[in-house]
């Protein structure tokens, strides 16, 4: 069966001229209403014993019920690719408005206190998910603190579609300015959202469910520091609840860099965005020092963290088979991995897991990275020169030298700490294995000077040792190398 069959519609014109159709809508009041009814029947059945007690056992929708529910879900939904003046987008504001004026949050509000039915109550979140995309409505919402307290207890639910759609539901409510601060300071005071959503990370294998908790996490963190390092420095061992059982289960100890870890593990393979997601969590953590002190000072020193990304821009990313222009689609999740890399690197330069001689591989393809990016940034100037308009030329060249650069910044300040490190045997091992040589270094030392002349002074005077006959060849080539020496 279909989760979102096709809603009715006013079938007769006479419906239509007697004032039955929603808004300019061919949606039907009546049988919406009549829907709405039925949902206040479910949940304030007459109070008979039999009736009673089905209501304490009611865990699955009828066939009809669930028919009808899910059509007005449908009805619904917001088409988010679509315009505000687009007449699909001004259905649904029309639907949406309809279910407000209805009362239809308090229905469903009532849905959540009462029933047992994981599928109605999924349902229901899903519909004020979509509601809440208008922003009059999510406002509505927002401000009703005990609708707001009952939806974040959701997320401590056993069911993963009810998981999903309240992580959507808040992520609507997150996005948009105007009621974004509502959310931040009522998770704020509800320690239960950081230890649910610990939880979830650090155990579901529902990839589209990791994803979209994910990104209510990215969301809040770049939206309060404030909560960010809160959850930091949060660990506490508290039950997390599923209050079906008399003895709530007891979980370790939360700790928010393992729990995205094991989130990020999880969807690195199926979900490219996924990874993108908790690759930024990642590099938000590393904007203050508790933050990089919470992935450095871990049992194993952050080794768990260093393996995951080594392994991740060494094998999965930007790799030697891979065209040029793969840079433009994994710029944003590699400036966000190197971000960490290069905090981690900084602080951690004694550990055993950052010594050079096992990270000449890395070298190797932050080089790569550079050089793929002077290569696509070539191929996409002379393709915009081609063919397209002057002004849409300079902006777009804009937009993607932009982006671009961050990941420059960050790989050549790397790169840079990287190779001062290296010693004569570090270089002839990357010279053997094929990590380094003339056209390598020089794509290096063309992207790092003059800024980190330092750094590339250190490594030509440890290169000269290693391979004296390379070291004036890349003298030659650069100059001011030379002069300086």
């Amino acid at each position: 069966m279909d989760r979102n069959p096709s809603p009715p519609s006013s079938d007769a014109e006479d419906e239509q001229a007697a004032g039955d159709s929603i808004g300019n809508t061919v949606y039907s009041k009546h049988w919406l209403f009549s829907i709405l009814t039925k949902l206040i029947e479910v949940i304030s059945p007459e109070k008979s014993d039999s009736n009673s007690n089905r209501e304490e056992v009611q865990t699955e929708l009828d066939e009809e019920m669930e028919n009808d529910i899910c059509k007005m879900w449908d009805m619904s939904m917001d088409e988010l690719v679509l315009s505000a003046e687009d007449p699909l987008s001004r259905v649904r504001l029309d639907v949406a408005l309809f279910l407000q004026e209805f009362n239809a949050p308090d229905i469903f509000m009532g849905v959540f206190a009462k029933s047992k039915c994981p599928r109605l109550i999924e349902i229901c979140v899903g519909i004020l998910g979509n509601m809440a995309c208008f922003q009059d409505i999510c406002m509505s919402i927002s401000k009703d603190d005990n609708l707001g307290q009952i939806l974040l207890q959701h997320l401590c639910d056993s069911d993963s579609p009810t998981l999903l759609e309240t992580s959507r539901l808040l992520l609507t409510c997150l996005s948009q300015a105007e009621v974004a601060n509502i959310w931040v300071e009522r998770i704020r005071e509800n320690p239960s959202v950081y230890e649910c959503v610990c939880f979830i990370m650090s155990s579901s294998t529902n990839v589209e469910l990791l994803v979209k908790v994910g990104e209510v996490v990215d969301k809040l963190f770049d939206l309060d520091e404030e909560l960010m390092l809160k959850w930091i420095k949060n660990g506490s061992c508290q039950s997390v609840g599923q209050s079906t059982d008399d003895s709530p289960e007891e979980h370790p100890d939360f700790k928010i860099v393992p729990c995205v870890l094991e989130a990020a593990k999880q969807v690195c393979s199926d979900n490219p965005e996924g990874l993108d997601v908790y690759m930024h969590i990642l590099q938000l953590l590393t904007t203050v020092d508790e933050g990089i002190h919470a992935i450095v000072q871990s049992p194993d020193g952050g080794k768990e963290t260093w393996t995951l990304l080594y392994g991740l821009v060494c094998h999965e990313l930007c790799q030697p088979d891979d065209p040029p222009i793969i840079i433009q689609e994994q710029k944003s999740v590699l400036a966000s991995i190197l971000s960490v890399l290069s905090a981690m690197f900084a602080s951690q330069i004694q550990q055993e897991y950052v010594k050079m001689r096992k990270n000449m591989p890395l070298i190797g393809s932050l080089i790569r990275i550079l050089q793929n990016m002077e290569d696509c940034g070539k191929r996409s100037f002379d393709n915009s020169k081609k063919s397209q308009p002057e002004e849409t030329k300079k902006s777009g060249t804009v937009e993607e030298d932009f982006h671009l650069k961050i990941l420059k910044d960050i790989c050549c300040e790397l790169l840079s700490n990287m190779l001062q490190e290296l010693t004569k045997e570090n270089i002839l091992e990357g010279l053997n294995q094929g990590y380094l040589n003339e056209q390598k270094c020089s794509c290096a030392f063309q992207n790092l000077l003059p800024l980190y002349f330092t750094s590339v002074e250190s490594f030509l005077e440890a290169l000269r040792e290693a391979d004296q006959t390379l070291a004036d060849s890349l003298e030659k080539r650069f100059p001011s190398l030379r002069l300086q020496t």
